[in-house]
């Protein structure tokens, strides 16, 4: 489905910050004959801490994908204690999608992916309920459903992790899964399962927000998208969005304004994602331009 023609190279580091940083990273790219498309970067001085993205084209560079890892670890990476990653854009990720019963997510993360907006592969669907099986069968990927109910989640998430590993999966997207997954099952995707919720919580936690929230009069409701970690709806937030509402606005109209706002939000979080514009250092992230 998706039509990359892009042929570049995307370097995201961080490291203690210190001079001189830019510089060598740029003239290691243009030594070897690379032309930078994009640079972004950010000195947290608090944390005395330098984080960077630069993508540059692949075309015309003088070292193969192979050993430019080992070279730029020998000839930047080592010298300023620098942890980094290196992807290629050419190379789609290839993206699983849990979902439960709810589909206005699937349907919209769907549609941007039929309609090229995002540079990814889906292969998988996952569910812990039968319904979006038409879906899945309309867009033409591969749909299991595992239930999962109490006692049999461990083995449960066996069967979905060996799905992830038969299919060649680099990230899950939950798009309202309605499981809290398992730390076990967390610790294989560190920083590559990426949710979606309402932004009422704590204050409006449990089966129906929108209706507490409307109780309550609310005057903004939003959507927050993170990385999955063991501490429930705490990991690093990639997006975030409001909308204002008002006293005209019944429990169907939140509900409603809710969605839209969560497609969206997980949209962007997504695409963040796929474009290599996230770097978690603690429980944060910079999100590059």
């Amino acid at each position: 489905m998706t039509n990359c023609n892009k042929n570049t190279a995307i370097l995201r580091i961080h490291c203690p910050d210190q001079q001189g940083i830019i510089a060598r990273v740029t003239d290691f790219i243009w030594s070897k004959n690379g032309n930078i498309v994009a640079l972004d970067q950010h000195a947290n001085n608090v944390e005395k801490r330098f984080f960077m993205r630069v993508e540059w084209d692949m075309n015309g560079f003088t070292m193969d994908e192979e050993t430019l890892p080992g070279a730029f670890q020998q000839e930047i990476g080592t010298p300023f204690q620098m942890e980094w990653k290196l992807n290629f854009s050419r190379k789609a990720p290839r993206m699983a999608v849990f979902v439960s019963r709810h589909a206005h997510c699937l349907y919209d993360l769907l549609a941007r992916y039929r309609s090229n907006e995002l540079a990814v592969e889906i292969p998988l669907i996952i569910s812990n309920h039968n319904d979006m099986a038409p879906v899945a069968e309309q867009f033409g990927i591969d749909f299991h459903h595992i239930p999962v109910q109490g006692l049999n989640k461990k083995e449960q998430e066996e069967k979905q992790l060996a799905l992830i590993r038969k299919y060649d999966i680099d990230f899950i997207v939950l798009a309202r899964y309605m499981q809290i997954l398992s730390a076990d099952f967390i610790d294989h995707f560190p920083n590559k399962i990426i949710n979606i919720h309402h932004s009422s919580l704590p204050a409006f936690a449990g089966a129906k927000p929108y209706h507490a929230a409307h109780a309550r009069g609310v005057k903004i409701i939003g959507a927050t998208s993170h990385y999955v970690t063991n501490d429930l709806d705490e990991g690093p937030i990639i997006e975030q969005d409001i909308i204002r509402v008002s006293h005209h606005d019944d429990v169907n109209s939140l509900v409603q304004k809710g969605k839209d706002i969560e497609k969206v939000v997980l949209a962007r979080a997504v695409k963040a994602h796929i474009d290599r514009k996230t770097l978690v250092y603690k429980n944060r992230t910079v999100i590059f331009a």
